[in-house]
């Protein structure tokens, strides 16, 4: 499959672009300021493993590159208040528009039909992309490192960090690892699908786990599909999942969520 990662990228980039000519930086900040206080999304994960069950972070998400539509009726208010039914520690929710059919639009209704903490998962490329997500109500932001550079990284989550969202960093190989380590957030996200070739191994995230000190919290993302996927994480001490397109497909996602970490 072609770099599917550099063709989001360089759209991504021009969005920037548009966006910025819509809208100054300075007329941004002042919306992203004027919010109210984030969610905690950090605690909300770490109350959840200190009382010992799964921290999930259940996503909100239409259609993906590599599996096309996974939810036709799509109701991102609905499935949110679904999901904190049913034991859901945060939300992701899509904000890419030509990958992932998602909206800024879907985070608004997705948090304003709960209480959980609302990640805004996007490809971030450009500091304007940080304030936009607090503007829109995000409480956190999705940094990956197969994306930035450190010094970007860094950068990044410095403005992230000043707006009071928390930073997820993504991984998926030990090099990126090492660069995410170097900042300040204890969320490490370990992707299972390499975001190059969309090929998914669980093995991923157990292979990375001897280099990650304790402090942090490993997320593990995409490929948990079932009970035993669980189990395993489980197994070697990562209690926090990243989770969607299992749910999607589900008549009611958040039982699906209920059932997968019974």
């Amino acid at each position: 499959m072609s770099d599917i990662l550099n063709r989001i990228l360089a759209v991504k980039r021009d969005e920037v672009a548009a966006a910025r000519a819509a809208k100054s930086l300075a007329a941004l900040r002042e919306e992203a300021l004027a919010q109210p206080a984030p969610r905690d999304f950090v605690g909300a994960i770490r109350s959840k493993i200190d009382a010992g069950q799964s921290a999930v972070i259940a996503e909100v998400k239409q259609a993906s590159p590599s599996k096309g539509l996974l939810r036709a009726d799509f109701n991102p208010a609905q499935i949110a208040a679904d999901y904190a039914a049913h034991g859901a520690a945060c939300l992701s929710v899509l904000t890419d528009r030509q990958f992932f059919k998602g909206a800024p639009e879907y985070l608004q209704a997705a948090r304003a039909a709960c209480t959980l903490p609302v990640l805004r998962k996007d490809f971030l490329v450009d500091p304007y992309q940080i304030f936009e997500a607090r503007a829109m109500g995000a409480d956190a932001v999705l940094l990956i490192a197969a994306a930035l550079d450190l010094a970007a990284l860094r950068d990044f989550e410095s403005i992230a960090l000043s707006l009071g969202l928390a930073v997820l960093v993504e991984v998926h190989n030990g090099d990126e690892l090492d660069l995410a380590l170097q900042l300040c957030t204890p969320l490490i996200g370990i992707n299972n699908r390499n975001l190059r070739t969309f090929e998914v191994s669980l093995q991923t995230t157990i292979d990375l786990l001897p280099k990650i000190p304790d402090g942090r919290i490993v997320v593990t993302e995409s490929g948990i599909l079932a009970a035993t996927d669980v189990e395993l994480m489980r197994k070697n001490h990562v209690n926090a999942f990243l989770v969607g397109e299992a749910f999607m497909r589900a008549a009611s996602p958040g039982q699906a969520l209920a059932s997968l970490f019974a």
